[in-house]
């Protein structure tokens, strides 16, 4: 058996007490104060941006996980954020580019180590508009943006398992 998603928790976030224990497959209960913590995943979502050229926008990763490798845009959705308003501002801040329609595709769960801890993700995919596709640059986490024709794209070279499902998905069933 796997270990438990919430193996790294061991005190109850409501009482402090060290008697936080498994509940069941997706969660953990504190015996003391009846709290449950219910494990859900976090949200997050992915841009394919296609220019006039039918080439995709993609980016290098400046960080790790998989640095070096090729990536889409996009990123975590922030509380208080829908995950069309997620992928625009993830958009800016990595590409400098203003999305005016984002149209969602699909999703594909996926699993993200940040800071030594297995981040459990839904990642939802939406084909973008954006104002320009003429002006943008790497910023944020990308280290280099760019545009590549679609039959020129190798997923194995992108380094996130849920991007390159989903980027076989996407060429698939979308271009």
């Amino acid at each position: 058996m796997t270990e438990h998603p919430l193996s790294q928790f061991t005190y109850c976030p409501k009482c402090g007490s060290p008697r936080f224990g498994i509940h069941n497959g997706k969660s953990k209960q504190c015996p003391d104060c009846g709290f449950v913590y219910y494990f859900n995943p976090s949200s997050a979502t992915v841009a394919f941006i296609v220019n006039e050229r039918h080439e995709l926008l993609v980016c290098r990763r400046a960080k790790d996980p998989a640095k070096g490798t090729l990536d889409l845009p996009g990123g975590f959705v922030d509380m208080y954020e829908t995950a069309e308003q997620g992928v625009a501002r993830e958009v800016l801040e990595e590409t400098g580019m203003t999305v005016t329609q984002a149209q969602y595709l699909f999703s594909l769960p996926n699993l993200y180590l940040y800071s030594g801890f297995t981040v459990h993700t839904l990642d939802m995919f939406f084909r973008c508009q954006v104002k320009d596709t003429l002006h943008f640059q790497a910023m944020d986490d990308a280290a280099d943006t760019f545009f590549v024709p679609f039959e020129k794209l190798q997923p194995e070279e992108f380094g996130l398992a849920s991007i390159r499902e989903g980027l076989k998905k996407f060429l698939k069933e979308f271009v």
